[in-house]
């Protein structure tokens, strides 16, 4: 989303500079990406660190202050510096700079992981959840820091109340955005896709991204099970890296005896994960956890499919139930796998639910309008 919509900007007449994390030494360094031009910093630490070193990380700051200093921007944007750039970094934006925003694309700035919703969540509950990483001064040296923006944006109303519930204030919500040029692929695409991963004739279900606990996997293969049944040509498709979750889906998806009806792609670069998208009936979005957004819900739409999604999260600000999807509990199992097989049996009330989430992005979600809104939020 960063990418998007520094590239969103540059077309608007304005410089874009970068300033990224890498993790390997050799990466470090001055390059230039789509007419971006990025510096990347190289830094890691062991994630158990990561309550303090968030808060100022030495390997970093040093660079990041010079490189703000030969630039001298106007306005400094941030994302996620809650992990390697650390948000000192936010002191020195301010000062070198008119303005500094913090997009929130996640609850990191009170919490230490996922959260199921959007209210308080007290001392006692961070240090029994995280113990020996738990940092009692942590939130507060945040607050303090977070002095230094001159406003903070959620990328949904239900973040921005998250938030707010959790002492930080000074926050509005600007929804992301999706540049829709960018999500046509050719029939001949979609026809050789399928054919590569063996989904002809097949109705698929599809999931992008990196499945896990959180992300729902395990409801997700159970209700595929229920599906299979309904539906023997359906297949659940996920589009994204194997790793040692990947395994344990796998090893589920025998044990409910669906192993043959479960595709792993393995990673699509942008164009391949259109196509995807086009290849496919239905997209699911199964999180159990206060997942802000979704960016894959409005890419599913923008390739007019249906998306059936979570209760949790911001989702239900994107996906309106019964018109463009459904929204639904992933943990109940039933329910879920009844909705998805609704819309593979229906191919006409898919379609129809496709086209309506193809006009929502289009009236809400685009990049342009999103890129606009930023641009209010500047001039102010």
């Amino acid at each position: 989303m960063a990418f998007n919509l520094a590239q969103g900007l540059q077309k608007t007449s304005h410089e874009v500079f970068v300033i990224t994390a890498v993790g390997e030494k050799e990466k470090e360094g001055w390059t230039e990406f789509e007419g971006l031009k990025i510096f990347r910093i190289y830094t890691y630490y062991h994630p158990r660190w990561r309550a303090y070193l968030s808060l100022y990380n030495f390997q970093t700051i040093p660079k990041i202050k010079k490189i703000i200093e030969e630039i001298k921007p106007e306005i400094v944007h941030a994302h996620n510096v809650h992990t390697w750039l650390s948000y000192y970094s936010l002191k020195i934006a301010k000062e070198q700079t008119t303005a500094v925003f913090l997009t929130a694309h996640d609850t990191m700035l009170y919490s230490y992981g996922k959260v199921v919703n959007e209210f308080k969540i007290s001392w006692v509950q961070k240090l029994k959840n995280y113990r020996l990483r738990y940092n009692p001064i942590r939130n507060i040296i945040i607050r303090h820091y977070l002095k230094y923006v001159d406003k903070i944006v959620a990328v949904s109303d239900i973040l921005r109340r998250a938030l707010m519930n959790n002492g930080i204030k000074n926050v509005v919500t600007i929804h992301n955005g999706i540049d829709l040029d960018s999500w046509k692929t050719s029939s001949e695409s979609v026809v050789n896709f399928k054919k590569r991963h063996g989904l002809e004739d097949k109705k698929i279900v599809l999931f992008v991204g990196r499945l896990s606990g959180a992300k729902g996997g395990e409801n997700l293969v159970k209700a595929m099970a229920i599906v299979i049944k309904k539906c023997p040509k359906s297949v659940l498709l996920i589009a994204g890296r194997e790793d040692s979750y990947a395994d344990a889906i796998k090893d589920m998806a025998r044990k409910e005896n669906i192993a043959k009806h479960l595709i792993i792609t393995g990673w699509l670069d942008r164009k391949e994960m259109v196509t995807a998208y086009q290849s496919s009936d239905i997209l699911v979005f199964p999180s159990v956890y206060l997942d802000p957004f979704g960016m894959n819900n409005i890419e599913a739409m923008a390739t007019q499919k249906p998306v059936i999604a979570t209760c949790y999260g911001g989702a239900h600000e994107i996906v309106i139930d019964g018109e463009t999807g459904y929204i639904v509990n992933p943990n109940n199992i039933y329910l879920f796998a009844e909705k998805i097989s609704d819309l593979l049996k229906n191919e006409s009330k898919a379609q129809a639910m496709g086209r309506r989430g193809r006009e929502r992005v289009e009236k809400n979600f685009t990049l342009k309008q999103q890129v606009e809104k930023y641009r209010d939020l500047y001039r102010r």
